[in-house]
């Protein structure tokens, strides 16, 4: 399709503002351009029309299955979105006095409470921007808790291999050397690895769980005793909490500080470059060294503070507070009864749409069933018909179904991680399972229609290396 300035036209316009009725500002000559900018000239129906072509090439949870592993890519319902609209929400300025805007302070402060319920923590800041930068958050609270103590020479965080890529480049950014804990034939961390790995300079350890093969580690506690006894503290990327969210505690797993990705497990939309929420946790003793600030309510008011020894903002002001608003409706929507329900059904989905593959699909460390996610090995696959992953992904698109992750965990090599989250209904499972089944009796009937896939998409397969490699970031005028 063609770029807005391929469809610019000089003199072409649409101009709705009224005359000024103020004095122009002006401005010294060596403070303006030499040459006004190269915009664009177009009418409103251009313009319209540019947008609308757009929208139709993207695929979101209002199109169709979008089962992205490890994403939580569920539906967004929509009054959650009219709640975030409103104008006591939208039209907030976030310098204007605490007395003026107590409803959002109470949204901030209502919304804290509730996932420290859920997560089994003490407090939370709402700063962080998005899942990375919550895990950042919470590498901070560890380094500040081991500095207040002296505790210098440790400097090491473990990260086990089925973690998410942005553990241990968290860590890295956080100052701590990272050090990788494989895990064992059941696809859950390695006790005796664990325990070679901790000692006098382990700060911590990351881990998600269920962790990243779909699987609950039933060794949770025994784990998080490890790193305590070395010294350490355990950090809980929330990235999965939506599997067990109602029934299952970090806290009460031993875990010290949390994130969470609000647009993952709460509902708000995400993708596409944000904006999301990554709200960090943790207990009492780490409360002191929370972003600061915070709100809390006395003499039945809300008002902002910082903690003592808070390591100082993560973020410009408050976080994304409209992401924490439809959160918020979220859990209020759903309530304690529907909160451990939705992780229920996500559960069950999982394992339904797995077992209707299973069959065909070789499935990586699921033999006793998964929680809200599952990874399929297609390596035999591969091997057989000389389909990949990625051909299986692809051709996925021709029929309206956004791929599951591709290659991840890393240590399963032909990877396909599945997600359906609790909001899709039997009838899509059904669907994608059918889907799926064909594409596998393709990949050895028909290999090369799966290899040229897709087919109907605006566009096949890219030159992914150079686009990574070499992209094209701005317009390239003839003149």
């Amino acid at each position: 399709m063609q770029l807005l300035f391929e469809r610019s036209h000089p003199g072409r316009g649409m101009e709705y503002l009224p005359p000024c009725d103020t004095p122009p500002a002006v401005f010294d000559a060596d403070m303006l351009r030499a040459q006004p900018p190269r915009l664009p000239e177009l009418s409103e129906v251009d313009l319209d029309r540019h947008y609308t072509e757009l929208s139709k090439q993207t695929h979101g949870v209002n199109d169709g299955f979008y089962p992205l592993g490890s994403c939580t890519m569920k539906y967004n319902p929509r009054v959650n979105e009219a709640l975030a609209a409103l104008p006591g929400f939208s039209e907030l300025h976030p310098l204007q006095p605490a007395e003026t805007a107590q409803g959002a302070l109470e949204v901030l402060f209502r919304t804290e409470k509730l996932l420290c319920e859920i997560t089994g923590m003490t407090g939370m800041t709402m700063q962080p921007a998005a899942g990375a930068h919550g895990e950042y958050t919470g590498l901070l609270l560890i380094r500040s808790y081991h500095k207040s103590r002296g505790d210098t020479a440790r400097t090491k965080i473990l990260v086990p291999d089925s973690a998410h890529g942005t553990n241990p480049a968290s860590a890295a950014m956080a100052g701590f050397t990272v050090v990788s804990v494989p895990s064992n034939a059941q696809g859950g961390v390695d006790l005796d690895a664990l325990k070679a790995a901790v000692g006098p300079d382990t700060a911590g350890l990351m881990l998600t769980n269920p962790n990243t093969l779909g699987l609950f580690d039933p060794n949770i506690l025994e784990i998080t005793r490890i790193v305590h006894e070395a010294g350490g503290l355990c950090y809980y990327d929330g990235a999965n909490l939506n599997a067990v969210m109602g029934h299952a505690r970090p806290g009460d797993m031993g875990f010290d500080c949390v994130h969470l990705n609000l647009h993952k497990t709460f509902s708000p939309p995400h993708g596409g470059g944000g904006p999301g929420s990554g709200p960090v946790g943790c207990k009492a003793f780490l409360e002191q060294f929370l972003p600061g600030p915070r709100v809390k309510y006395e003499d039945n008011r809300y008002s902002f503070f910082t903690p003592e020894h808070s390591l100082g903002r993560v973020r410009g002001f408050y976080g994304n507070f409209a992401v924490v608003v439809r959160a918020l409706a979220y859990l209020l929507t759903l309530g304690r009864q529907g909160i451990p329900e939705a992780a229920e059904n996500a559960v069950l989905n999982a394992n339904y749409l797995m077992h209707k593959l299973a069959g065909h699909y070789d499935m990586a460390c699921c033999e006793n069933g998964c929680m809200h996610e599952f990874v399929m090995d297609l390596s035999r696959l591969k091997e057989e018909t000389g389909v990949t992953a990625m051909d299986v992904a692809k051709r996925l698109l021709d029929f309206g179904i956004h791929p599951p992750t591709m290659y991840f965990p890393l240590i399963v090599h032909e990877a396909l991680m599945v997600e359906p989250t609790e909001t899709e209904s039997v009838e899509t499972l059904d669907h994608a399972a059918d889907l799926f089944l064909q594409i596998w009796q393709e990949a050895h009937e028909q290999p090369d229609l799966v290899h040229g896939a897709p087919h109907t998409t605006p566009i096949g397969r890219p030159d992914e290396v150079t686009a990574a490699r070499k992209p094209v970031v701005r317009y390239a005028f003839e003149s």
